[in-house]
């Protein structure tokens, strides 16, 4: 059983994935999709959210260099609190926005200026929130250098906003691992499988 497999079918045990083959879910993006990944659910799965950490710690373990752990807001925050802890790294988190009030900050914990940094998010979709952070990361003088996620849906446009940016990302485990899972569990078809994979290819 391999790495991906366990985190998905750990996801799948939580009931953090959703299947509706009527597109009800609506994303932060907008998008209209059949599937929904609710990684906020291993918040309350102490198994698996150790698992988790222990995956991260093994992906950070094949870095050169790392000063410290960023969490995307708000998501990978508690993610990347529990990978700091175990790693024994200081802790930031990264708001979408500047606060409106106080000392009008959007990175919080430490001074990130000069320091090689991994960001921590749940999810990625089109990677639209997680990039915000890594910018607002690099405006501040950080040097990203990856980012890890729980799960991807696999989206082409993630692939090309990455790229855009120059930043590589990593997942736990994704869109193609869990549907394979769902069919070897007998949960989907073949063909229902192939319907989610159209429909992912179409975005």
């Amino acid at each position: 059983m391999t790495t991906t497999t366990n985190i998905a079918e750990a996801l799948l045990s939580i009931d953090a994935i959703q299947i509706d083959p009527a597109k009800s879910f609506v994303w932060a993006s907008g998008i209209h999709s059949p599937i929904y990944c609710d990684n906020r659910l291993t918040l309350g799965h102490p198994e698996v959210r150790t698992a988790i950490a222990r995956q991260f710690q093994e992906k950070l373990a094949e870095l050169p260099e790392t000063d410290i752990i960023a969490g995307c807001a708000t998501g990978g925050i508690p993610h990347a609190a529990w990978l700091a802890d175990k790693a024994g790294l200081p802790m930031i988190y990264v708001r979408s926005s500047k606060k409106g009030h106080g000392k009008g900050n959007q990175i919080e914990g430490a001074d990130v200026a000069g320091k090689h940094v991994v960001v921590i998010e749940d999810l990625i979709s089109t990677g639209g929130s997680v990039i915000n952070t890594v910018q607002a990361l690099q405006e501040a003088g950080a040097f990203v250098t990856k980012v890890l996620a729980i799960f991807s849906y696999n989206l082409k446009k993630a692939d090309d906003n990455f790229a855009a940016i120059g930043v590589p990302f990593e997942t736990l485990t994704d869109f193609d691992e869990l549907t394979d899972i769902l069919v070897e569990n007998q949960a989907i078809t073949v063909q229902e499988k192939q319907v989610l994979l159209d429909w992912r290819d179409t975005l």
